[in-house]
């Protein structure tokens, strides 16, 4: 049976993706007390970056908060696989945003705001969360976005 927040992102016309498996030691997600805290997540498509570079440069900003949706439903996707059930999010507490920026770039929250938007379209007031938005030189395979979430869930 699909839950509310599942069926949210099919009325938006999106699917949950699978977890995207760790590129180094790490796991996609920890739970710890009532807390669920995801790994970055980068913008993978079945197992592929869409582009890469330095956003600014090699990619837009336009496509770069796009990228950063993505990673949010990846990072969705990894909340999921330690919950069992989406339905369980009391609310998305801290959201922080990595942009591979060209040097004069400096429209980091913009970007990330793709990541802010949809987790507050799919999850309504519980996706208003606290947030970083760094521009930072590279990030693992030249991904232009990473974003990590740190969610609340409500007791099982």
């Amino acid at each position: 049976m699909t839950g509310v927040v599942e069926a949210k992102l099919a009325e938006l016309g999106l699917t949950l993706p699978e977890v995207v498996p760790p590129i180094a030691a790490y796991q996609p997600a920890v739970q710890s007390g009532v807390y669920v805290y995801t790994a970055g997540q980068l913008p993978m498509v079945d197992g592929k970056l869409p582009c890469t570079g330095k956003v600014g440069a090699e990619v837009t900003p336009e496509e770069a908060k796009k990228l950063a949706r993505t990673c949010a439903l990846n990072a969705l996707a990894a909340v999921k696989s330690v919950t069992g059930d989406l339905d369980r999010i009391a609310r998305v507490v801290k959201v922080v945003g990595f942009v591979a920026s060209a040097s004069d770039f400096t429209g980091q929250p913009a970007v990330i705001n793709g990541a802010s938007e949809l987790l507050g379209a799919v999850l309504g007031d519980k996706g208003v969360h606290a947030r970083s938005a760094v521009g930072v030189t590279v990030l693992p395979l030249d991904a232009p976005v990473e974003i990590e979430i740190q969610v609340e869930l409500t007791s099982a």
